[in-house]
């Protein structure tokens, strides 16, 4: 049996085809078109079963209501599912609220390769797109923003300056907050541990440690490393030189950050008894009581939507950048040193 459509209906009801049209899209009391007419065409298209097409409708309305949600890094693998199932949750929320319907588009990146052009240029199926990854490919995104297409980048990135709207987390201020933590509690000899990248979440991590520690007046260190060299030999000459606390820094693999737990664990060192640990950011053993900041991923998946779909209604009053406040967490990795 075929599918019934408004021409159908209209036999059905004994009026035009254009009254169907007005009557189903909405418009009918806009047009005047008379109560008795909407009731017949109403129970023909009950009678008939008839379903709008989706995609005519939205046509029709000179929209899609469709987000495109575009990944520059994977984000299912299980190893990367703490740090970006947040965003993606508040993503999904704050879409339904809205309105939106959600359009996931695939990347390059899965297969490790850089994103081409071709597939950003699908994302113009979206009415909008939210960009979401570690790195962000200059070259493709200053052609995208050359279109019309309203997009917002969840992370900040200022390689566009205010053409690129954003929301961002206030990694410096955490960081510095973090490093007033562990000075208040006494440290002198601090040292931060992160890994050799340039992603501008790692720049700003360590931006806020540098500033912390000037602040209260101490010498900053920071080691760089992929988590190879961090041996338990090396954490025994740390402590051996006066280091009291450590701060590594969180990823979206934690590489790093998990090397040093493992070797901790080799040498025999508890946390905080034998040395205090912080990280900047949200790893995901965070549920151990770690020390540091927790960042706020569902929050700011949702404050991306919000302000896609102003943009898409073309509302320039809203702020296009925005970073939010990561809060610090005490925790129980760290204390006084002894």
């Amino acid at each position: 049996m075929s599918r019934p459509r408004q021409a159908d209906i209209a036999r059905l009801a004994g009026v035009s085809q254009p009254t169907v049209s007005l009557i189903l899209g909405g418009t009918a009391a806009a047009m005047g078109i008379a109560a008795e007419t909407q009731r017949k065409v109403m129970e023909a298209a009950e009678q008939l079963g008839y379903v709008p097409d989706p995609i005519a409708t939205r046509l029709a309305a000179g929209q899609n209501n469709l987000l495109g949600l575009y990944t520059f890094t994977s984000t299912f693998p299980t190893e990367m599912s703490h740090a970006y199932y947040p965003f993606l949750v508040g993503i999904e929320e704050e879409s339904a609220r809205q309105g939106y319907d959600l359009l996931m588009f695939i990347a390059s990146s899965v297969t490790g390769e850089r994103p081409h052009a071709q597939v950003l240029n699908r994302v113009r199926l979206a009415d909008g797109c939210l960009f979401l990854g570690r790195h962000l490919p200059v070259r493709e995104m200053d052609r995208l923003l050359a279109t019309d297409l309203p997009v917002v980048y969840i992370g900040r990135h200022d390689e566009f300056g205010d053409r690129l709207p954003y929301i961002g987390a206030d990694y410096v201020s955490a960081g510095a907050a973090v490093v007033r933590h562990l000075a208040g509690l006494g440290h002198e000899r601090i040292l931060y541990v992160r890994e050799a990248d340039e992603a501008i979440t790692s720049v700003d991590r360590e931006t806020g440690f540098r500033s912390g520690m000037d602040e209260c007046g101490l010498a900053a260190t920071v080691v760089r490393t992929d988590g190879a060299d961090l041996t338990p030999d090396r954490l025994r000459t740390w402590r051996d030189q006066g280091v009291t606390a450590i701060v590594t820094e969180a990823t979206d693999t934690d590489a790093a950050h998990r090397a040093l737990l493992s070797a901790a664990e080799q040498a025999g060192f508890r946390f905080p008894d034998d040395l205090s640990l912080a990280t900047l950011g949200d790893p995901g053993d965070r549920a151990a009581g770690l020390t540091g900041f927790a960042i706020p991923r569902r929050e700011m998946g949702a404050a991306a939507v919000r302000l896609l779909t102003k943009l898409i209604a073309g509302d320039r009053t809203a702020p296009r950048q925005q970073l939010m406040t990561c809060a610090l967490e005490p925790g129980e990795t760290a204390a006084s040193p002894k």
